[in-house]
């Protein structure tokens, strides 16, 4: 049997490169922001501690949705064989590679700071050891740093298959097309809070760290969502429909989140919630993943749906840039918070220079490397290749 022919969503393409920009300036902004990170500087922002707030509850639920409408794609074109085979070399070796190669320069950056400030008094050894006694799937965070997100999004195209092999038969499409039928009244598309908020609200008070179970399944429900909203398109349409009001629940969750915030004396998004507000925040932080995730993929279908050089390099790149952007900031503003220098001049060095390091590295090392370019798990150059890409 033919297999059918799938039009390339060009939205989902730059929505992707676009999200990969967006991890790249938010953890140059760690640096300056009042949240915990690896390099910090003396003087802290408030704004970008804002900004950066904002972008939380919907920056990485907006990539593990665009990895798993991916995953729909590939699907139709590959068998489950073909689809873990094409995994494992585009996520599970670039962790590998990141996690051997570039994990050690992390951690001992991390360390030297952190001598260097007062925050940690002990050796390098015993700095190693106390982070890596993590279990579950903080390990992949421990280990990788950033690399967690590859780790995660493995371990869910692993975990999924079975789910999305189910989906794809007949039982499957009769669920997926009587959801759909919910989705064809208007406002239904925040239905999707619903789900989101029972696993955060029913994991977070056990598993607060970041990375830990609660982010573990709240990124997956996200994943599955991202494959199940592309397999009809009445989902599509319901979100294109509904964007004012997933908008105004958007803005409304953001506000009523800023002012409990605020109300609190304090709130760690890595404590156990124990309070009515404090469970009521994590509500609003579920609405606000879905709201704003969603409106995010409605712009990107009104007005992203296209093809350019600019797209084509930005795809070929991503991954290789994604994999070396953290150990680049670090390394750059590792140095840059010493210097007796204001702080928008601090943060234009680093955006700047990481950003440049960073291409730089991928343009002039690992494009140029073979080995460089598979262990990184960068695509392939012509463009017919990468035109029967799935992701």
């Amino acid at each position: 049997m033919d297999t059918p022919k799938v039009q390339r969503r060009y939205d989902l393409d730059w929505l992707r490169v676009i999200a990969t920009l967006g991890v790249f300036l938010f953890h140059a902004s760690n640096v300056f922001n009042t949240a915990n990170f690896e390099i910090k500087n003396a003087e802290r922002s408030e704004a970008i501690t804002f900004i950066d707030i904002f972008l939380y509850p919907w920056g990485m639920p907006l990539f593990f949705l665009i990895a798993g409408a991916g995953t729909w794609f590939a699907l139709r074109r590959r068998s489950a064989g073909q689809f873990t085979r094409e995994r494992t070399l585009r996520i599970l070796v670039p962790f590998f590679t990141g996690t051997l190669l570039l994990g050690p320069i992390q951690l001992y950056l991390s360390w030297s700071h952190r001598i260097q400030t007062g925050v940690f008094d002990g050796s390098f050894l015993e700095f190693a050891s106390e982070r890596l006694s993590y279990t579950g799937p903080k390990l992949f965070g421990a280990v990788g740093y950033h690399m967690w997100f590859l780790g995660f999004l493995f371990a869910f195209s692993l975990l999924a298959l079975p789910l999305f092999s189910w989906l794809r038969g007949e039982t499957g499409r009769r669920f997926i097309s009587r959801l759909a039928g919910l989705c064809e009244h208007r406002g239904a598309s925040l239905y999707f809070i619903l789900p989101l908020a029972v696993v955060r609200l029913g994991l977070q008070p056990f598993f607060p760290q970041l990375q830990h179970w609660a982010d573990f399944f709240f990124y997956g429900m996200f994943f599955v969502l991202g494959y199940v909203l592309f397999a009809d398109e009445r989902f599509s349409q319901a979100i294109r429909r509904d964007w004012r009001i997933l908008l105004g629940g958007g803005i409304a969750a953001t506000l009523a989140a800023t002012v409990i915030g605020m109300s609190l004396e304090s709130f760690d998004i890595e404590q156990s919630p124990e309070t009515f507000w404090e469970f009521l925040m994590w509500g609003l932080i579920a609405a606000c993943g879905w709201c704003w995730t969603a409106c995010v993929l409605c712009i990107g279908m009104r007005y992203l749906n296209r093809d350019s050089q600019a797209l084509q390099y930005g795809q070929r790149t991503q991954l290789p840039f994604f994999v070396v952007h953290q150990p680049v900031i670090l390394a750059i503003a590792y140095f840059v918070v010493q210097w007796e220098a204001s702080l928008p001049v601090k943060l234009l060095v680093v955006v700047l220079g990481s950003f440049a390091v960073s291409i730089g590295l991928t343009e002039l090392v690992i494009k140029r490397v073979g080995v460089l370019r598979n262990a990184f798990g960068m695509k392939a150059t012509h463009r017919s290749v990468l035109a029967r890409q799935g992701v």
